[in-house]
């Protein structure tokens, strides 16, 4: 047991050591960090700023104006009912503007935001992109034709695709019958030549024997064949 338990530990450590084959699929995007980058925190400050301009507008001065019996009498439990409810409303307030960034992910989509401008300004600043226009400075027709030129492209594509294919089963048919119609024409060579060879069997004969001597000789070797036959 022990042997075989040395014999695994060196076979094991040089699995580990081998290199190992890097992976087909492409490497995942770089995740987005959760703390607040430079729009995320602009947001908050702003909120802030709202909230405690807010506050300040309601003033003790403001507060004890909407209750004057309560001012002259007991103004002291007036100014803490102030002050609790200015602490309660900015509470409530923070609570669920924090609320909102968390169930909206407002700051991962901010930071996400950030990155994006960040890689757009290091193109341009690159080069990349110099020459398209944005596009809030386009026309409703180029706009209109920038999304259609995609599909218009992919159909126009289809189309020479089929254009060439029917072009060439074209050109493969019109070999075919000019190679159908050499080979009738040979025919009709053939034919021609067959032809002629008979009217010259014909016109040899004719000439050769004017007063048809042999037709009759073989009609009437003919006739004696079939009369000397039993009936």
């Amino acid at each position: 047991m022990a042997a075989s338990t040395s014999n695994s530990e060196p076979t094991s450590a040089a699995k580990q050591n081998e290199p190992q084959e890097p992976s087909p699929s492409p490497p995942p995007a770089a995740p987005v960090p959760l703390t607040p980058g430079p729009r995320a925190s602009r947001l908050q400050q702003v909120f802030s700023q709202a909230l405690l301009h807010t506050i300040r507008t309601n003033s003790y001065a403001n507060f004890s104006a909407c209750f004057p019996t309560p001012a002259k009498h007991v103004p002291r439990s007036l100014e803490s009912v102030w002050r609790q409810l200015n602490a309660k409303l900015e509470e409530s307030a923070r609570a669920e503007f924090d609320d909102i960034l968390h169930e909206r992910g407002v700051v991962r989509r901010l930071n996400e935001l950030d990155r994006l401008v960040g890689e757009a300004k290091l193109r341009r600043e690159n080069g990349e992109g110099a020459n398209s226009a944005p596009a809030h400075t386009l026309t409703a027709k180029e706009l209109y034709q920038a999304h259609l030129a995609p599909i218009l492209a992919k159909a126009q594509s289809s189309l020479e695709t089929q254009t060439e294919e029917v072009q060439k089963k074209n050109t493969e048919l019109a070999s075919r019958i000019e190679s159908q119609r050499q080979e009738i024409q040979q025919l009709l060579a053939s034919l021609e030549a067959v032809v002629g060879d008979i009217q010259g069997a014909v016109k040899s004969m004719d000439e050769f024997d004017e007063d048809n001597t042999l037709r009759k000789e073989a009609e009437q070797m003919d006739e004696e064949i079939r009369s000397s036959q039993p009936s």
